[in-house]
């Protein structure tokens, strides 16, 4: 039912060509995440052009990316041979803004100490230790002191993140078949809207010139919060908060629920789903629930561990039998 690979997912020796029925994937994004030693680079092509021997003619793939790099891993998954779809926008409203107060630099820069104007507690998480390593501290709240420090006070170098996109993308049809003939081959080359529709909510009338009766097609926008703007209705899923007793320390973990809207949109019941880039095994959780096989790749023995965990544990859950 799952696979677990501790090793390089780059050739994908393991896994038979046009085996594969979609790729569900959080591969690094290449901006050195809080510096961690496996964000340091984008993927090697290799991977890509490895995953598309092995994903059937027709199948869909959904891959994270950030912003910055996106657009260089669309030419590197393009090159491979898959077609860029569309792109998902996972937004959600709590984004942690990176970036530097320019006043307090300019004091800095020039030589002056910048003024106390008050207290705050900065807590510090997300360590490779686990959540158990928080650490909170006391820290000043700086005010610029020179002239110029003032006049750029609260002057920053980026904007607050609001949303992570989702690359989706498909191993173009077997030449000489449409769509019918491709699924009637191999099982791929169509989404899955039916399991991913979303219902009308309570007391609410049926929209759209052609309803259907268990709710809209799924968008391309997926939030953490309700958007009321009247008609269009948004998948929500909320981010994921580590806690303290929780033993899953992996820094960029994604929401289950998240994961099984994304396997729900490009698999049926009982396909199988690559993640080349498992980290603590969120798409293996996902497709545990939704009764689809995975193969999943980790280098990191200690996410392998979580993730195998995590699969075996999701696996107890009697509604699964």
């Amino acid at each position: 039912m799952f696979q677990l690979h501790n090793k390089s997912s780059y050739t994908l020796e393991d896994i038979e060509d046009n085996s594969i029925d979609a790729i569900v994937t959080d591969p690094p994004y290449g901006i050195s995440y809080q510096n961690n030693y496996w964000d340091k680079d984008l993927p090697s092509r290799e991977v890509w052009e490895n995953s598309f021997k092995k994903i059937k003619h027709g199948g869909f793939g959904l891959v994270f990316s950030s912003v910055r790099l996106m657009h260089r891993l669309m030419v590197d998954l393009e090159d491979s041979g898959f077609l860029i779809k569309d792109v998902l926008f996972w937004s959600y409203l709590n984004g942690m803004p990176k970036s530097r107060n320019v006043g307090l630099l300019i004091d800095k820069e020039l030589g002056v100490e910048s003024e106390k104007v008050g207290e705050y507690k900065y807590v510090q998480g997300y360590k490779k230790e686990g959540a158990d390593s928080y650490k909170t501290s006391k820290k000043y709240k700086l005010s610029p002191s020179s002239e110029l420090g003032k006049i750029y006070d609260g002057a920053g170098l980026g904007l607050k993140p609001a949303y992570e996109p989702i690359i989706l993308i498909q191993k173009p049809l077997e030449k000489g078949l449409n769509v019918a003939k491709n699924v009637v081959k191999y099982g791929t080359g169509a989404l899955n809207f039916e399991e991913t529709r979303i219902p009308y909510e309570k007391n609410e009338g049926k929209v759209g010139h052609n309803p259907h009766e268990k709710g809209r097609v799924s968008s391309n926008i997926i939030r953490t919060d309700k958007q009321e703007d009247g008609y269009d209705k948004f998948f929500l899923v909320p981010k994921v908060r580590q806690h303290k007793d929780d033993f899953n320390f992996h820094p960029t973990l994604k929401p289950v629920e998240l994961m099984q809207h994304l396997v729900k949109l490009t698999t049926f019941q009982d396909q199988t789903i690559l993640d080349p880039f498992m980290g603590s095994g969120s798409t293996g959780v996902a497709c545990m629930e939704l009764k689809r096989k995975f193969i999943g790749y980790e280098l990191d023995e200690n996410y392998i561990e979580i993730a195998k965990r995590r699969i075996d544990e999701s696996l107890k859950k009697p509604e699964l039998f």
